[in-house]
């Protein structure tokens, strides 16, 4: 079992306790989001209200709690910014690859990317460039927390986040299925968006400092990397993922 990083407040057996404005905004949109408990200052109400387009006396996808800010901070933790807008909820459920699949757009797998707040960062470049889904490692990736659906800033909602037991076998899965494997590393050719035109890409991130694994590159079609004419050397795993992204964005999907 997982332990609960230190001073985080436990949630309710199943639970979690989303929090900030977009992400509690976009889980109340979610019909697949089973909602337990809202609770909102004054200002968070108004302002949610605006983004769900609900007027004053209708009713609200989960009954509205009053509360104040301290009671939020007791819940969600003293350092999350939750902006007076908490929300107890039950984490999604996992789709199917083929599920993920059927919706056209680059995948994106992640090899031991282990911060939450680079994985929902993830989610939410993926949701910004038409991405179709987010595959993890299950071992080596962050559960579902309030952290990452913060960074993830509504994409959680919207974009499919898969667990993978074995990553190079869902490689090869997304291989049978005619995805073009690239792994994002430093040491290969500038990657161009134009030379995927007509290939559907699947595209390996690995965790920063260790990069990929020699499997996980291994099972690869090719390796990539980005061009960068400036003194940096490499960029976080999630602004390289943005990067890498809007490069494919560039050139037309064509899914056959």
């Amino acid at each position: 079992m997982r332990s609960r990083p230190p001073g985080r407040p436990a949630a309710p057996a199943g639970g979690i306790w989303l929090y900030g404005l977009h992400a509690v905004a976009a889980a109340l949109r979610n019909p697949q989001r089973r909602l337990r408990r809202l609770l909102l200052s004054e200002e968070a109400e108004v302002a949610i209200a605006v983004r769900l387009g609900i007027d004053r006396g209708s009713a609200w996808p989960v009954p509205v709690e009053r509360t104040e800010r301290a009671r939020l901070d007791a819940l969600v933790g003293r350092d999350a910014v939750h902006q007076g807008a908490g929300l107890l909820a039950d984490p999604l459920a996992t789709p199917s690859l083929e599920q993920a699949l059927s919706k056209p757009g680059p995948v994106l797998v992640l090899d031991q990317v282990s911060d939450p707040r680079n994985v929902g960062a993830i989610l939410r470049s993926a949701a910004a460039f038409g991405g179709s889904a987010v595959i993890v490692q299950d071992r080596h990736a962050p559960e579902e927390t309030g952290a990452l659906a913060k960074a993830a800033s509504g994409a959680l909602e919207t974009m499919p986040l898969l667990r993978a037991v074995n990553l190079s076998r869902t490689l090869v899965a997304l291989k049978a299925a005619g995805l073009w494997i690239v792994g994002l590393d430093a040491g290969g050719a500038a990657l161009v968006g134009a030379s995927f035109t007509g290939r559907r890409v699947a595209l390996v991130l690995g965790a920063e400092g260790e990069g990929l694994r020699r499997l996980t590159r291994e099972t690869c079609d090719e390796v990539a990397g980005l061009f960068m004419p400036g003194t940096m050397e490499s960029l976080n795993v999630s602004n390289a993922a943005a990067v890498a992204l809007y490069e494919l964005s560039r050139r037309p999907v064509q899914i056959t």
